[in-house]
C-alpha cells in the first residue's frame, strides 16, 4: 500500500469522526466539563483551607503574670513570619489562682476553650502540662518562645538603624526555583490535560465493533488507517477544546489580575512564546503516545463493561508516568531526568520540564523525532493486534505461553 493512499484513508476516517463530534450538540458539554471539576477544586479547596488553619490553631493556655505573658506573646509575634504555612500555637492568659492544681485541671478539662495544655512558672521556671508529643512542634514553639523572651527581657534594645530593603527583578536563586515550579505546572497541565482527554480513546473502537461497521471499514480502507484516523481525529478534537479553554484562561487572566498579562511570571529558560508552543506539541506527542496505546488496548475489548474494568489502571499508569517524570524536576543533567527523556511514554513530561529549565533547543528536535518514531510503531503494533485478535486476518496471533495447536 503507497503512503499518499494510506493517508487519504486515514484523512477521510479522520473528517468523519471529526465532523460528527464537533458538530454535535453534546460538543458543548465537552467544552464545559472540566470548568466543574476546577469549580468544586476551588470550593474544595477553600473551604479545605479554612477547616485545615482552623485546626493546624492549638492554643495553650499561660498561667503566668501579665509582664511574662506580654513578653511570651512579643516573642511568638517575631518568630511569626517564619512559620506562615502552618501557624504557630495560640497563647491564652490566665493569671495565677491560690491553688495551682485545681487551676491547671480546671484548665484542661475546660470545654468552652479548649486548650492543648497549660504552662506555668513564667519565664523563670517554665513547666509544660498537656496532650503533646515530646518532641512535636507545640513543645519546641513553648521554647522557642520561652528562650527569645528571656533574651529580649535581659538584653537592652539593639542600636542603630533598621533592616533597609532593596526590590530587585530576579535574581539567580529566585529564577531557578520559579523555573522549577513552571517545569512541574508545565508537567502536571500535560499531565491533567492527557488524563482528562487521552480516555476516551479506549471505547474509540466499540461502537464501530458493535453495529458492524468495522467490518464495512476493514474492507474498504486498510486497518493501518483506521487507527491513525482515529487517533488524529481525537487529537484534533482535543485540540479544539483546548484553544477554546486556552482563550478563556488568557482572557479571564488579562481582566481579573492586577497588571493583566504584564503581571505574569517570569519568563521559563526557552521564553513564553516558544515554551507555549513545545507546551502544545508536547501534549500532542503525549496524547498520541498514550492514545495509540489506549486506542490498541481498547480495541480488544468487546463490552462497555471491560472498557471501564480497564479504565482504572491505565489511570493509575498515567500517574506513575508523571511521578516518574517529575524526579528529575530541577537536575535536568541527572541520570533520572534523562531516563525520563529517553523513555517514550514519560518524554514529553521530561521535555516540557527541560524546556522551563534550559535554553537549548537541539534536544526539543530529537525528542521529537524520538516520540513519533514510537507513535509509529505502537500503532503499528495495534493494527496488527487487531487485524490478528479482532478480525481473525492472516496467522492468528499467539502469545508465547500458549501452546501451538496441532
Amino acid at each position: 500500500m503507497k503512503l499518499p493512499e494510506l493517508l487519504r484513508a486515514a484523512l477521510v476516517i479522520a473528517r468523519r469522526d471529526y465532523s460528527a463530534t464537533v458538530l454535535s450538540k453534546t460538543f458543548l458539554f465537552f467544552l464545559l466539563g472540566p470548568l466543574f471539576p476546577l469549580a468544586l477544586g476551588f470550593m474544595f479547596g477553600n473551604l479545605g483551607g479554612k477547616i485545615v488553619k482552623e485546626a493546624d490553631q492549638p492554643r495553650v493556655a499561660v498561667v503566668s503574670s501579665q509582664a511574662d505573658y506580654d513578653a511570651l506573646v512579643a516573642a511568638r509575634d517575631r518568630l511569626a513570619p517564619l512559620a506562615e504555612e502552618r501557624p504557630m500555637v495560640g497563647l491564652v492568659h490566665r493569671l495565677p489562682e491560690a491553688d495551682a492544681k485545681t487551676q491547671r485541671e480546671a484548665l484542661l478539662a475546660a470545654k468552652d476553650t479548649p486548650v492543648l495544655g497549660v504552662l506555668e512558672g513564667g519565664l523563670d521556671a517554665p513547666h509544660f502540662t498537656g496532650d503533646v508529643d515530646e518532641e512535636g512542634r507545640t513543645l519546641k514553639q513553648l521554647a522557642s518562645f520561652v528562650d527569645l523572651a528571656r533574651q529580649s527581657a535581659l538584653a537592652a534594645p539593639p542600636g542603630g538603624a533598621p533592616l533597609g530593603f532593596t526590590a530587585t527583578n530576579e535574581s539567580a536563586g529566585s529564577l531557578v526555583s520559579i523555573r522549577m515550579l513552571t517545569a512541574r505546572a508545565g508537567q502536571f497541565l500535560l499531565f491533567f490535560l492527557t488524563l482528562l482527554l487521552a480516555g476516551m480513546l479506549l471505547s474509540q473502537m466499540l461502537e464501530e465493533k458493535s453495529n458492524k461497521v468495522i467490518e464495512v471499514l476493514a474492507s474498504s480502507v486498510p486497518v493501518d488507517a483506521i487507527f491513525v484516523g482515529k487517533l488524529f481525529a481525537m487529537l484534533a478534537i482535543s485540540l479544539t477544546g483546548i484553544a477554546v479553554w486556552f482563550a478563556a484562561g488568557i482572557g479571564a487572566f488579562a481582566i481579573y489580575v492586577d497588571g493583566g498579562l504584564a503581571a505574569a511570571p517570569p519568563a521559563p529558560a526557552v521564553g513564553w512564546p516558544l515554551f507555549l508552543v513545545l507546551l502544545l506539541v508536547y501534549f500532542s506527542m503525549s496524547y498520541l503516545l498514550v492514545g495509540a496505546a489506549f486506542l490498541g488496548i481498547g480495541a480488544q475489548a468487546s463490552t462497555v463493561r471491560e472498557v471501564q474494568t480497564m479504565s482504572m489502571p491505565v489511570t493509575m499508569l498515567q500517574v506513575v508516568l508523571l511521578l516518574g517524570a517529575q524526579a528529575g524536576v530541577g537536575k535536568p543533567d541527572s541520570i533520572e531526568a534523562l531516563a525520563a527523556a529517553v523513555f517514550p511514554f514519560t518524554s514529553p513530561f521530561a521535555m516540557i520540564a527541560r524546556a522551563a529549565e534550559q535554553d537549548a533547543i537541539w534536544p526539543h528536535l530529537v525528542a521529537l523525532g524520538w516520540q513519533m518514531l514510537w507513535v509509529a510503531l505502537i500503532l503499528k503494533l495495534a493494527a496488527k493486534l487487531f487485524r490478528k485478535s479482532v478480525l481473525k486476518s492472516g496467522k492468528p496471533f499467539r502469545w508465547p505461553w500458549m501452546r501451538k495447536t496441532a
